[in-house]
C-alpha cells in the first residue's frame, strides 16, 4: 500500500484497538454529534417553512436546494481536503455550521423570513460534505490499518443511531419550544462537535502533493477519478456500486408505498418499520469488522450484495407488515455491511495525499444514476406493483454481485495485495 512515511499509525497516534484509542474515542463523539446535528437540520428546517407558508411545495423545494448544493460541493471535496489541515478543516466545517443555523433562531425572534433558510441550508450542506469527505481521510490517522474496518464500522453504527435519534428529537423539541427552537440545538450540537475535535491528535499531515503545483484545477479535481480507474479493485467496485446505487436510493419511497398502499398501513406503522430498518443497519455496521476478517473483502461485499437482492424482491412479496420489517432490516444490515468494506477499503489502499480527491469522486461517481434509478423504481412500482419491481431489483442486485465474481472485487484480501505491490 502506498502510504506517506514509514511512521506506522501506532507509532504516531498510539492507535490500537478502537475501543482503547483515546482520540478515535473523541472523533468518534464528535462524529456522532455532527450526524445528530444533521438529521435535527433534516426535521426542523422544513418544519419552519411549513410553518411560515404552511407550503409542502415550498419545503420540497428547500430540500432539493440543499441536495444540490451538497452534490455540487462533492466534486471540489476533495481537492480542499487534501490540500489544508484536516483536523483544523473539520473544526472550521463545525464552527461555520454553528454560526449559519445559529442565526435562524435569532432571526427568527423577530417573525419569519424564509429567504434566510433558502441561504443557509445550501451554505451549510456544502460544508457538511466537505466536512464528511473530511472526516473519512482522518480515520487512518487514528487507527491501526487493520482495524479501520471496526472503526468504519463503530462511525456508522452510531451514525444510523443518531440518524434515527435525531429526527424524533428534533420533532420533540420542535413540539415543545418551535422549530426555531430545534434549529438551535442543532447549532450547539456542532459547537460541541467543534470543541471535541480540538481534543483530537492526529499524525502530521501527510506532504503536498508535488504534482499539484504543475497542473490546473482539472486535472486535480480528476486526480481522484484517476486513481480510481488505475486500481483494479476500485475500477471494479465503483461500476459495481454506481449499478448498486441505481435500485437502493428509491427503496423507502417504494417501502411507503407497498405499505400505505398495498398493506393499508398507516403512518405509525412505516415509522415502525424504518426505525426496524435502521436496527439492521446498526447490527451490520457493528457485525462487518468480524465479518469481513473471517471471509475477506471479496466474499463479505459479494454475499452482503445476494442477501440485499434477495431481500429486496422478498419486500414486494411480503404481505406482513413483521416479515416486511425482517427484510428491510436485513437489506440495510447488508448494505451497511457491503458499504463500510468499500469505505475501509479505499482508505486502506488510497495513498495519504490523495485520500480526500479520491472520496469526493468516488461518491460522486457512485451516486451519479441514483436519482434517475429512484425515479425508475417508484414510476414501475405505481404502473406496476411493487411486487414486480421488487423481484426485478432483487434479481439485479443478485445479478451485479455475480458480476462481481468476475473481477478483482472477488479478491479475498485486496489490501495485502496492495502492500505487496
Amino acid at each position: 500500500m502506498c502510504v506517506w512515511g514509514e511512521l506506522s499509525v501506532r507509532e504516531a497516534t498510539g492507535a490500537g484497538s478502537p475501543g482503547r484509542n483515546r482520540d478515535f474515542g473523541i472523533f468518534w463523539a464528535a462524529q456522532t454529534l455532527s450526524v445528530l446535528g444533521d438529521s435535527f437540520a433534516l426535521i426542523a428546517l422544513p418544519l419552519l417553512v411549513l410553518e411560515a407558508t404552511g407550503s409542502v411545495a415550498r419545503m420540497g423545494l428547500l430540500t432539493a436546494v440543499g441536495g444540490a448544493a451538497s452534490v455540487l460541493a462533492g466534486v471540489f471535496a476533495g481537492v480542499v481536503v487534501d490540500r489544508l489541515d484536516r483536523r483544523k478543516l473539520l473544526i472550521a466545517c463545525d464552527l461555520v455550521r454553528m454560526v449559519l443555523y445559529g442565526l435562524v433562531p435569532l432571526v427568527w425572534l423577530a417573525g419569519p423570513r424564509i429567504w434566510l433558510l433558502y441561504a443557509v441550508l445550501p451554505l451549510c450542506e456544502a460544508v457538511g460534505m466537505v466536512f464528511a469527505v473530511a472526516y473519512v481521510t482522518v480515520v487512518r490517522g487514528l487507527v491501526d490499518g487493520e482495524r479501520i474496518t471496526a472503526a468504519n464500522g463503530r462511525l456508522n453504527a452510531t451514525a444510523a443511531a443518531a440518524g434515527v435519534v435525531g429526527p424524533l428529537g428534533a420533532g420533540v423539541v420542535a413540539a415543545w419550544t418551535g422549530p426555531a427552537g430545534a434549529v438551535a440545538v442543532d447549532a450547539a450540537s456542532f459547537g460541541v462537535s467543534a470543541v471535541c475535535l480540538t481534543l483530537v491528535r492526529l499524525r502530521q499531515s501527510p506532504p503536498p502533493d508535488p504534482a499539484t503545483t504543475r497542473r490546473g484545477l482539472w486535472k486535480d479535481l480528476l486526480a481522484g477519478a484517476s486513481f480510481l480507474r488505475r486500481h483494479p479493485v476500485l475500477r471494479a467496485l465503483t461500476v459495481l456500486l454506481s449499478l448498486f446505487s441505481f435500485l437502493e436510493l428509491g427503496l423507502n419511497d417504494v417501502l411507503i408505498y407497498h405499505l400505505k398502499h398495498d398493506l393499508g398501513q398507516g403512518d405509525g406503522t412505516v415509522g415502525t418499520v424504518l426505525a426496524v430498518g435502521a436496527l439492521g443497519t446498526i447490527a451490520g455496521a457493528l457485525l462487518v469488522a468480524r465479518v469481513r476478517q473471517g471471509f475477506g473483502f471479496g466474499p463479505t461485499w459479494i454475499g452482503a450484495v445476494t442477501v440485499c437482492g434477495c431481500a429486496l424482491a422478498g419486500i414486494g412479496w411480503a404481505r406482513h407488515v413483521p416479515a416486511v420489517a425482517f427484510l428491510m432490516a436485513a437489506f440495510l444490515g447488508c448494505v451497511s455491511i457491503a458499504g463500510t468494506c468499500s469505505m475501509s477499503l479505499r482508505q486502506q489502499v488510497t495513498p495519504e495525499h490523495l485520500l480526500g480527491r479520491v472520496t469526493s469522486a468516488f461518491w460522486t461517481l457512485h451516486y451519479a444514476a441514483a436519482p434517475v434509478g429512484a425515479a425508475v423504481l417508484t414510476w414501475g412500482a405505481q404502473h406496476h406493483g411493487t411486487a414486480a419491481v421488487g423481484a426485478v431489483a432483487g434479481a439485479c442486485c443478485v445479478g451485479i454481485a455475480a458480476l462481481a465474481l468476475l473481477t478483482p472485487v472477488r479478491t479475498r484480501h485486496p489490501e495485502t495485495a496492495a502492500e505487496a505491490a
